[in-house]
């Protein structure tokens, strides 16, 4: 059945000279996995471009949910990135964010939450001009509510945040999974902060490389099979 929907690219890998394998996080069908044709062709509808990372696309496809591998009839660009595709840093980020959609977002079944909360972020960084080597931390931060394991920050008193459990608290967790009081501050400053306000949030290079290290040690603990990203070392060498 042919049907219109919004979508975001999580992830493309060349199949053959003519066509691409294409995961997208879809606002009517959730995740969902698309054989794409004439990709590398000149006059193709779809072009390369539109298979880049997080790109946001307006899409009429053909969906049947008993198939692994579902077809598009036309694809168009639904919202043009200016800043993504030409700004290194950017760039960088976009690749680093899809690589974490990709391994986290399983679900076959809409969120339209979630989906919202993306096509915004991705605008918020395509549009962002101060405050760039914060923004994956703040973005990874922020997912956690639509992944379904936000942190609880709500205690008035605290000293350590439990990466196991999700919470804050004045006393140090029987376990070796979390953070120390000077990592639970800037892990709560960063919870607490959001897209508008970037530049304000002050920390050093070593303070943010330990913040990432501690955001992803809290992935693996909530998630299963989320394990080492490769464009990671791109992003170390890319602020440090």
């Amino acid at each position: 059945m042919l049907q219109k929907t919004n979508g975001i690219i999580l992830h493309s890998l060349k199949y053959s000279d003519s066509a691409n394998i294409v995961t997208i996080f879809t606002s009517e069908f959730g995740r969902v996995v698309y054989m794409v044709h004439g990709a590398n062709k000149k006059k193709s509808k779809c072009r390369n471009a539109f298979l880049q990372a997080l790109t946001i696309l307006d899409m009429d496809v053909y969906h049947s949910p008993n198939k692994t591998i579902q077809s598009i009839k036309d694809i168009r660009i639904a919202f043009p990135l200016t800043g993504i595709p030409y700004h290194p840093i950017k760039n960088s980020l976009a690749l680093f964010i899809s690589e974490v959609l990709y391994r986290c977002i399983k679900q076959t079944d809409p969120d339209e939450n979630m989906y919202y909360f993306l096509e915004n972020s991705i605008q918020a960084l395509d549009c962002c001009e101060e405050g760039l080597a914060n923004f994956h931390l703040v973005f990874l931060l922020k997912l956690t509510r639509y992944l379904g394991f936000e942190p609880n920050i709500e205690a008035e008193q605290f000293k350590y945040f439990d990466l196991m459990n999700g919470v804050v608290s004045v006393s140090k967790p029987i376990h070796n999974h979390y953070l120390t009081p000077e990592s639970t501050d800037n892990f709560v400053l960063i919870m607490q902060a959001d897209f508008t306000n970037l530049k304000t949030i002050s920390l050093h290079r070593e303070e943010r490389y330990k913040l990432l290290e501690n955001i992803i040690e809290y992935y693996k603990l909530h998630l299963t099979d989320f394990y080492g990203l490769n464009s990671l070392p791109i992003l170390h060498a890319l602020f440090d």
